[in-house]
C-alpha cells in the first residue's frame, strides 16, 4: 500500500514521537498500534507516568490511523480519561480503532495498555480530513 508506506516516511521525519522513543507496531487503513517504554523523563512530581506522555502516545496513534487513507487529517477534538498509573520501565501501547469515517471527518477510539493488558487511559479523537494533496510538479 503506497500510501501506508509514505506515512511511514512522514513519521519517520516527526521529531517529537521519535525523541520519546515513540515506534510504529501495525499500521493499516483506519488502524494503528504503536509502543513506548515509560522512562524516568516521563514521570509526573508523583513518580507515575506523566499524562502528557501519553496522551502524545495516544495521539501518535490517532495521527497514524487517521491519515493512513492517504487524506491529511488534523485532529479536532481528543479527549482522554486515565484509568490507571504508568510506572517507570513499563512499555505503553496505544492502539487506534477507526470507528466512523466520512468524506470530511473520523471518529477514533485510542486504548492505552501497558505490558501487561492493564488499560492505562481510554481516548477518543475526532478528526477534520482534507482532500488528498495533489502530487508535486516536476
Amino acid at each position: 500500500m503506497e500510501e501506508l508506506e509514505a506515512l511511514r516516511e512522514k513519521y519517520a521525519a516527526d521529531n517529537f514521537p521519535r525523541s520519546l522513543g515513540i515506534e510504529i507496531l501495525e499500521l493499516a487503513p483506519g488502524y494503528a498500534r504503536v509502543a513506548m517504554c515509560l522512562t524516568e523523563k516521563m514521570v509526573n512530581f508523583h513518580g507515575i507516568g506523566h499524562g502528557g506522555a501519553i496522551f502524545t502516545l495516544a495521539d501518535t496513534a490517532l495521527g497514524l490511523a487517521s491519515n493512513s487513507h492517504g487524506n491529511p487529517a488534523v485532529a479536532l477534538t481528543v479527549t482522554i480519561n486515565y484509568l490507571r498509573p504508568g510506572r517507570v520501565g513499563t512499555l505503553l501501547m496505544a492502539e487506534a480503532r477507526e470507528e466512523h469515517l466520512t468524506k470530511r471527518t473520523g471518529f477514533y477510539r485510542i486504548t492505552v495498555t501497558d505490558s501487561d493488558g492493564v488499560t492505562v487511559a481510554v481516548v477518543h479523537g475526532t478528526v477534520y480530513r482534507r482532500d488528498k494533496e495533489a502530487p508535486s510538479a516536476p
